[in-house]
């Protein structure tokens, strides 16, 4: 990551491209973007952050896998290897069902009642 970038989560994202589409109208690309996050969005951006704060307690999980670990919301073992395939360490199970409990808590619940 270079300086002044920041990892921005899929509410992130649709939140501040809604205050840009007040501001002007949108190009192509940023209308698809919008349009895609829309589609994925499962949660608000402060219940993304309680879940990449929470996330980051967790020994090896960093900022960016946590980003990646709450935008999939991983529900199998195998769900979780896969994110992490391209470390350089690999994760035991009580990490791993660490991680899985984490990402319960928040897959299936509506995203009203995660704010609350």
């Amino acid at each position: 990551m270079k300086i002044g970038e920041k990892h921005l989560t899929i509410p992130e994202v649709h939140d501040l491209l809604l205050k840009e589409q007040e501001r002007r109208e949108l190009t192509y690309e940023q209308k698809l973007v919008l349009q895609h996050c829309e589609l994925l969005q499962r949660f608000d951006a402060r219940t993304a952050q309680k879940i990449i704060a929470e996330l980051e307690k967790i020994e090896r999980v960093s900022g960016p896998l946590a980003h990646k670990v709450a935008e999939l919301l991983p529900g199998h073992p195998d769900d979780v290897r896969a994110i992490f395939s391209k470390e350089r360490f690999t994760l035991d199970e009580k990490t791993i069902q660490a991680i899985l409990a984490t990402t319960a808590k928040y897959a299936g619940a509506p995203s009203s009642a995660l704010t609350e």
